[in-house]
């Protein structure tokens, strides 16, 4: 019968993928091959392929065919620090660190444990953040470009709940979102789970394509365009200060929220002004210390019109009632004694060095990225597949991205990220070396 045998064909091809012996990156048979090999109708094998890419076991492309998926991150997850094995060499998740910043903690609990205020870190903290705190991020924020009153400041627990408040406040589920056809996973998990409609815009060299931005919003209801103008994640760019105005411009035209995310601008030395400086009015800017000093600090910040503030509140309290006092009190003595200032200089150079290392291992391939930044984008050949050489690259122990947690359009390109900041200089250019003999062999042949 039909039925048992679709079923029965649907469980063979998911038994053979999960077990690893269909490969990521095979081409599976036509639908009408399949249907001829196994005796079956074309309509049965259609629905067999939606199936297994319901489970998210395969991807259709349109033209080429449907192919096995990469299922070491779970569809949907974005990049999975978790997923790494853990004899592997991490090239798929930052987690950028400097000798001595232990030290750094160890001196600054002490310092806590002897200061007055001590018995205040225990008790509930207000929801935006204490005034004294609020006050020492805006500080550091003139620093940035940005001149706001602590007022307009609220501190979160870490820049991914800074979006995730201020899409709270701001948007309602069916709301369309502008975003880049490729933007930070973190964002796409956020827009799925609050059921948002994120419309991809096409990218340039220099950022998103404003023309095609322009004509979307002319087009369709957007609320918000999502942005990350200053060393974008994953391709790296700096949006110039023309295109900054043009954003502005169009958003004042049509009315969507600016959301200015700037977790990693730190690492670009005299950026053009953030969007927030020239348009603080309808931008909400959102960065934090997890990336400039480290990712188990989980102190972020928001800037909001004033409007938006006790909405932004409100959804603070819903999450979390406040960030960690006693995270928060480091954090922001170490914005006021200079301590991030000096982070943040110092892991610019080391960005610098390990980019460096990665354009002469990688030499000859099209790399796309920033002199700075903490990450690299591969582009494949048409005819390569991404998920065959992160495969390959896995039985290697080495783990790097695909382009598929970034993708937000329906065509995902043939592409790898490469996060140059979880591994030792000397790791990291022997593990690229690895990474070229492979791209070489697999997609460049």
């Amino acid at each position: 019968m039909a039925a048992p045998r679709y079923k029965a064909l649907v469980d063979a091809f998911a038994a053979d993928i999960r077990t690893g012996r269909l490969a990521a990156g095979v081409r599976l048979p036509t639908h009408r091959a399949l249907a001829a090999r196994e005796g079956i109708a074309v309509v049965t094998a259609t629905r067999v392929y939606a199936e297994l890419e319901a489970m998210g076991l395969v991807s259709r492309e349109q033209g080429r065919g449907t192919f096995v998926r990469d299922i070491a991150v779970p569809a949907g997850h974005g990049i999975d620090q978790q997923a790494v094995a853990t004899d592997a060499v991490d090239l798929n998740f930052n987690c950028p660190s400097l000798p001595g910043q232990a030290d750094l903690l160890r001196r600054a609990l002490r310092e806590a444990a002897t200061s007055g205020d001590l018995e205040s870190l225990l008790r509930y903290q207000p929801h935006r953040g204490r005034p004294q705190d609020r006050a020492s991020v805006a500080r550091h924020l003139v620093r940035r470009g940005i001149t706001a009153d602590a007022d307009r400041i609220l501190i979160t627990n870490g820049a991914q709940h800074g979006l995730a408040v201020t899409v709270m406040a701001a948007l309602d589920a069916g709301d369309v979102v502008a975003v880049d056809a490729l933007t930070y996973p973190g964002f796409k998990v956020l827009a799925h789970a609050l059921r948002l409609d994120p419309e991809p815009i096409p990218t340039t060299a220099d950022g998103p394509d404003l023309d095609a931005l322009e004509r979307l919003c002319a087009t369709r209801p957007v609320r918000a365009i999502y942005t990350m103008p200053t060393l974008h994640n994953p391709l790296g760019w700096v949006m110039p200060a023309a295109d900054r105005i043009r954003l502005i411009e169009i958003a004042r035209r049509y009315g969507p929220l600016l959301i200015e995310d700037a977790s990693y601008a730190y690492l670009v030395e005299n950026p053009p002004p953030p969007l927030a400086a020239t348009a603080p009015d309808i931008t909400v800017h959102v960065s934090g210390l997890s990336k400039s000093v480290a990712t188990g600090l989980r102190v972020g910040f928001a800037v909001a019109p004033p409007s938006m503030v006790p909405s932004l509140e409100r959804a603070i309290r819903a999450t979390t009632w406040n960030t960690p006092a006693l995270t928060t009190a480091i954090a922001c003595r170490w914005l006021d004694d200079g301590t991030v200032d000096r982070l943040e200089a110092r892991k610019r150079d080391d960005a610098e060095a390990r980019q460096a290392i990665a354009g002469q291992e990688l030499a000859g391939l099209p790399l796309i990225g920033h002199p700075s930044s903490y990450f690299t984008w591969l582009p494949l050949p048409d005819d390569a597949r991404a998920d065959r050489l992160t495969a390959t690259l896995a039985r290697r122990h080495i783990s790097v991205a695909t382009a598929e947690p970034f993708t937000t359009s329906a065509r995902t390109p043939q592409a790898i990220r490469l996060a140059l900041g979880s591994t030792d200089l000397d790791s990291l250019r022997s593990t690229l070396r690895t990474v070229r003999r492979a791209a070489v062999e697999d997609a460049f042949a």
